[in-house]
């Protein structure tokens, strides 16, 4: 009997360990099928091109095998080394900040290389011609400095490090996307590099990624016992003879030199080193060492495997599409389905970095104020300006000619600007929460989406069916942000995480279709930089007409502003329709988003600034806060305005993306001055 007991439980162990090995092995043979999927895309692909008539005759059959053994192989093979740098590059980050949101992208640190590299090309080509790498370090160096410079004191808390990555991010990119648009000359391939183009010409990339990768891979291996050290807490790592800051500081080296030799490669390649260390994780990969041999093949697959789709249903296009757009397809979904699963830790200087000031009990002598500023701003971009003989004060015939330049390009900035500081504070108000803005949550970016559609589906649309597809993509995006914001209550940290995610998303949608060229590219192009250049009267007065018409409401909604930060059973107590006000307001925002967006770009940061400018000088009440929040709006877009048409005289800089050279670093002073209230 005993026996036969014994004989049973055997059994049920040896049973129990088979299913554990069977388990253990489905993901490994998911990636193996997934990695046959890609050689199959590839095999494929270079059928096509054996099989390509053009190449039949033979003169041209060597030029064939040309393209064949300097093209399509070192694209395959700087796909997967490429891939697999950033799997690490995103391993090593996320162990050594302990963050499963960290990796290259989210950090700034690709965005960094990437400004980096543009101002060396454009400004510095010899340069970029002794070092491309060493420029690409240098950049992507600088962008970890500044976020551990702003996060080091709160001992690089996860929450803190991706905000001020992620500002830093869009800061960076677009400086970088400013540099590209005003110099023509490198407009166009710099916008597909900076996209992240897997095109080669030879295997220099492939051999300067796979060198890299093969040091950073030894130096982390022999560093394996201090990596797996640094999964505990400071204090216990210290116990345990481990210098912390040092090794951390090592280790982030590392990962931004194998993270910038990718960028300075093929451009930005954004969310592989998201993807591979999560999913590596999520396939069973649960000891440091596992995750290191799996994180970088995973990659290596994922990035492989998108960029054999994008060469296969892309057709003559292919070649032309960044890969980097479509991992950013990928990974923008993956973090916003990430976002519900990850404990954050409470940020709790973030609501005081932007909490209000003191209540001013004469808060209309203040609105009052700000309209002279404002018209004081109007005057100087009027009259004052550089010309070939310097400064001038125009008047006279001279002031009548550039009367009819000046003023559509100040009427379209004040317009813009007022709409955007109202969508900001409707947003900020319905939320409670003073992070929510129409560009921080890629509600401008969703309106291009939008415009993207109807410019395709429609030959030469006019300014309504536009402005309708645009307030569609806006409107769409916003509802979806803010019903992913409600799971988590409207917490700050989490809502700009989303916000980022549903940007990069919607943004790899617009580089995707601008790379693709054609008279549609070029309208998103000039759309996406937010420039004003040919501004026309027209313009100017539909911008102030629609300014008006979508911001006369807002003071009727004073109450509903006022009461609903109270949250929705005291709101309903006292007889707000909650839903119904709600969807007022959402759809207002959308709406003064969207059109805001059609004559400026989807970036700006103005929407953010405003409101919390209005409140910093003591307007808390709806009804001032309101009135002071548009015209600083317009205020700050027309200041925005002038100063892109005199810093680079005669050229002039892109409106949309000037501002937000503006807003981004206020809003990155903004997070270290949080960091440092904490720290007291």
């Amino acid at each position: 009997m005993a026996d036969a007991l014994m004989g049973e439980r055997l059994a049920e162990s040896l049973a129990e360990n088979l299913a554990r090995e069977r388990r253990s092995a489905r993901p490994w043979l998911f990636w193996g099928a997934m990695a046959l999927l890609a050689a199959a895309l590839f095999a494929a692909r270079i059928v096509l091109h054996l099989s390509d008539p053009a190449f039949a005759a033979p003169p041209m059959q060597d030029i064939g095998r040309v393209i064949l053994t300097h093209g399509l192989f070192p694209r395959a093979a700087v796909a997967l080394v490429s891939g697999a740098a950033l799997g690490l590059a995103g391993l090593l980050l996320q162990r050594v900040l302990r963050n499963p949101l960290a990796e290259p992208s989210t950090l700034g640190i690709a965005a960094g290389a990437q400004l980096a590299m543009a101002a060396a090309t454009i400004a510095a080509p010899g340069l970029m011609a002794i070092s491309r790498e060493g420029v690409a370090l240098a950049g992507g160096l600088g962008a970890a400095a500044l976020i551990l410079t702003l996060t080091w004191r709160r001992g690089l808390e996860p929450v803190s490090v991706v905000l001020a990555g992620m500002m830093t991010a869009l800061t960076a990119t677009a400086a970088s996307t400013a540099l590209i648009l005003a110099n023509g000359d490198y407009m166009f391939s710099l916008f597909i590099w900076g996209g992240g183009s897997l095109t080669q010409q030879d295997w220099g990339a492939t051999t300067a990624i796979a060198t890299r990768l093969v040091i950073v891979t030894a130096a982390a291996a022999l560093l394996l016992r201090p990596l797996a050290i640094l999964g505990l807490d400071d204090a216990a790592s210290r116990s345990l003879g481990l210098a912390v800051d040092t090794m951390r500081l090592m280790v982030i080296a590392l990962a931004v030199w194998l993270a910038s030799t990718v960028t300075a490669q093929v451009g930005v390649i954004g969310f592989v080193g998201l993807a591979a260390p999560t999913l590596a994780h999520l396939g069973g990969a649960r000891t440091l060492r596992a995750r290191m041999v799996a994180a970088p093949l995973i990659g290596a697959i994922l990035l492989w495997l998108t960029d054999g789709c994008i060469q296969l249903t892309a057709g003559s296009n292919g070649e032309r599409i960044p890969t980097g757009a479509a991992t950013a397809l990928l990974g923008g979904p993956l973090l916003l389905w990430l976002l519900p699963r990850i404990r954050m830790a409470e940020w709790p200087s973030l609501h005081a970095a932007l909490a209000a000031g003191a209540r001013s009990e004469r808060p209309w002598r203040l609105v009052a104020v700000i309209v002279v500023a404002c018209l004081c701003m109007a005057a100087v971009g009027l009259v004052a300006g550089r010309g070939p003989d310097g400064w001038t004060i125009a008047t006279g015939a001279l002031f009548a000619d550039l009367l009819t330049w000046r003023a559509p390009h100040m009427g379209i900035a004040a317009a813009s600007g007022a709409m955007l500081a109202g969508a900001g504070m409707l947003l900020q108000r319905v939320t409670g929460n003073p992070l929510a803005s129409p560009e921080i949550l890629g509600v401008g970016t969703g309106a291009g989406v939008g415009l993207t559609a109807v410019l395709y589906l429609v030959d030469d649309p006019g300014i309504g069916i536009q402005f309708a597809a645009s307030a569609s993509g806006a409107v769409i995006v916003l509802v979806l942000m803010l019903a992913i914001a409600a799971r988590s209550g409207f917490g700050p940290e989490r809502l700009l995480l989303g916000g980022v995610a549903m940007g990069a998303l919607c943004s790899a949608v617009l580089t995707a279709v601008i790379a693709t060229g054609g008279v549609q590219a070029l309208a998103l192009l000039r759309w996406i930089s937010g420039s004003v250049n040919m501004a026309a009267p027209e313009q100017a007065l539909l911008a102030g007409l629609a300014a008006l018409a979508l911001l006369a409401p807002l003071p009727f909604m004073s109450r509903w502003l006022d009461i609903l930060p109270l949250g929705a059973v005291t709101a309903r107590a006292l007889g707000v329709p909650v839903r119904r006000s709600h969807a007022a307001l959402i759809a207002l925002a959308g709406l003064l988003t969207a059109t805001a967006a059609l004559f400026v770009g989807p970036l700006s940061f103005i929407g953010l600034i405003a409101p919390h400018l209005a409140r910093l000088i003591g307007l808390a009440r709806p009804l001032p806060c309101m009135a002071g929040s548009v015209l600083i709006g317009a205020g700050l877009m027309m200041l925005s305005d002038w100063l892109s048409r005199m810093v680079a005289f005669p050229y002039q800089l892109p409106l949309g993306l000037f501002a937000a050279l503006l807003g981004g670093p206020y809003l990155i002073w903004l997070l270290g001055r949080g960091r440092a209230g904490a720290g007291r």
